[in-house]
């Protein structure tokens, strides 16, 4: 996975009905645009995040 500053990330819901989290990340951490992320969710928190399997990133402007 690979992203840049303002991508977004999308968490697919794990269970039947659960939303999708988005997230825009602010801070590649990693090299060449590899995790760690740190992302600020759609109420202004932010986290450090490892993505996993359910993730995906999309460019800032789709």
């Amino acid at each position: 996975m690979h992203a840049k500053t303002g991508d977004r990330m999308v968490t697919h819901g794990r269970t039947v009905g659960q939303k999708e989290r988005v997230a825009e990340i602010v801070e590649v951490m990693g090299k060449n645009g590899e995790p760690p992320y740190r992302v600020r969710d759609e109420q202004g928190h932010e986290s450090v995040v490892y993505p996993g399997p359910d993730s995906e990133v999309k460019s800032g402007g789709a």
